[in-house]
């Protein structure tokens, strides 16, 4: 790559920026909070991902008691934004509830809506999403729904109002990767006017290349890292993934062919 070169592609990186209801984020992970070993370790794989926004449960972390251990204590939010979560809500009157109070408790009107429907798959409930998303919207939530990847729902919740639209790759915590790269490739094109982020079911790095490759613009994660193990490296791993895939897409994959094709030309070859 000559000189010239170099400088239009930092340049390109430099343009593409990552931005989610009107906020700029430095990075395309987004990461979890839950299952690590210690709040220190959270604090050190979230670091060491890179990632520009933190998800944190709302019901099973705690952020408001100051008088015990606090885990926004051990993260940087001058660097990282936080996303609450209703993790663990099974009616639209939980999910409600849940994001009404991580408002008052910490001023923040974003909200990741999990509206779950089965307690053995963790599916969500599409139908009392779409309610709790249009409540949500109306009372001023910035709403980013966990949902499935059917195209339809991701349509319909985009016409509530959803400032981001995140199907599963696969169950919550299974670490089985991305089950249906042809729905993914049908939600790429059926989403348009606000980003689709992948999220649930990423279990390596190549998992988290693979979605961005296939269009995603974020990916959010959690029990990837913390149960990797060694999650500070897997961290590492998934931060340049995230990058790599991203690169690769707007790069461009060479079309794919069914037999040889000669990476030197013959013209010009001595005979």
């Amino acid at each position: 790559m000559s000189a010239s070169e170099a400088v239009v592609s930092e340049a390109g990186a430099a343009a593409d920026v990552f931005e989610l209801a009107g906020e700029r984020l430095a990075s395309r992970l987004i990461v979890g909070t839950g299952k690590y070993a210690s709040m220190e370790q959270t604090a050190r794989c979230v670091a060491l991902s890179g990632a520009g926004m933190v998800t944190v449960a709302v019901r099973r972390v705690n952020i408001t008691d100051r008088s015990r251990e606090n885990l926004l204590d051990y993260l940087d939010l001058g660097k990282v934004k936080l996303l609450p979560n209703t993790a663990g809500c099974y009616t639209v009157e939980e999910a409600l509830r849940t994001a009404r109070l991580a408002r008052e408790a910490l001023g923040n009107r974003w909200i990741k809506l999990e509206v779950i429907g089965d307690a053995k798959t963790l599916f969500p409930d599409t139908h009392a999403l779409l309610e709790a998303t249009r409540i949500l919207v109306d009372e001023g939530f910035i709403v980013l729904p966990y949902t499935n990847d059917d195209p339809i729902v991701a349509r319909r919740l985009v016409d509530a109002g959803a400032s981001a639209v995140m199907p599963l790759a696969a169950p919550i915590g299974s670490g089985l990767g991305i089950q249906n790269e042809a729905t993914l490739r049908i939600l790429r094109e059926t989403v348009t006017t606000v980003p689709l982020i992948v999220d649930a079911g990423v279990g390596c790095a190549s998992d988290a290349a693979r979605a961005m490759e296939l269009g995603a613009d974020a990916v959010l994660m959690n029990t990837a890292i913390a149960a990797a193990q060694k999650p500070e490296l897997m961290a590492e791993a998934m931060r340049l993934a995230i990058a790599a895939g991203r690169k690769s897409y707007l790069a461009g994959r060479m079309p794919m062919r069914l037999y040889a094709s000669a990476s030197s030309p013959l013209e010009g070859v001595v005979r």
